[in-house]
Formats: structure tokens, C-alpha cells, sequence
């Protein structure tokens, strides 16, 4: 059970970086066309769509990184609960 658990929490871990880096270089490479921008993009577009999909559009300001960080901590804190309790 904790091999499992050390998993879950280091692959959330991993995503809320990635989210995080995603984030900050789209400041700097606005089309995503380095090679480092399109790893991050396919590692956390499957987190981030559904959430642009339900997220009202703001104008040029995605909001979508925020919440899925908001949703990762959320579960990585009920997964601490589910294990400790």
C-alpha cells in the first residue's frame, strides 16, 4: 500500500510541476513549439482540456492551470487522509 501511495504522490507531483512549468513558458514561447513545450503539452493537456472545456474563457488569461493545481492538491490531500485514516 505505501509503494502505491509513493507513486501516486510523486506522479501528482510531477504534473503539478509540468502544469507549472507549462504555465510559465507559455509567457515566453506563446505557440509551444520548443521541444520542451510540447513534452509539457502532452503530458498535461489530458488534465488541463476537460478543464478549459468546463472553465468560462476569461480573454487572453487561462485560468486552466490554476484549478488543475487546485485539483491535484485537493486529491493529493484526500489520498494522505485515505492513507493515514
Amino acid at each position: 500500500m505505501a509503494l502505491i501511495f509513493n507513486i501516486l504522490m510523486t506522479f501528482l507531483t510531477v504534473m503539478q510541476f509540468a502544469i507549472i512549468a507549462r504555465a510559465l513558458l507559455s509567457w515566453f514561447d506563446r505557440g509551444m513549439r520548443s521541444p520542451v513545450a510540447q513534452i509539457l503539452v502532452q503530458i498535461t493537456e489530458p488534465i488541463m482540456a476537460p478543464i478549459r472545456r468546463v472553465l468560462p474563457t476569461a480573454g487572453f488569461i487561462d485560468f486552466s492551470p490554476i484549478v488543475a493545481i487546485l485539483l491535484i492538491w485537493v486529491l493529493r490531500q484526500m489520498l494522505v487522509v485515505a492513507v493515514a485514516g
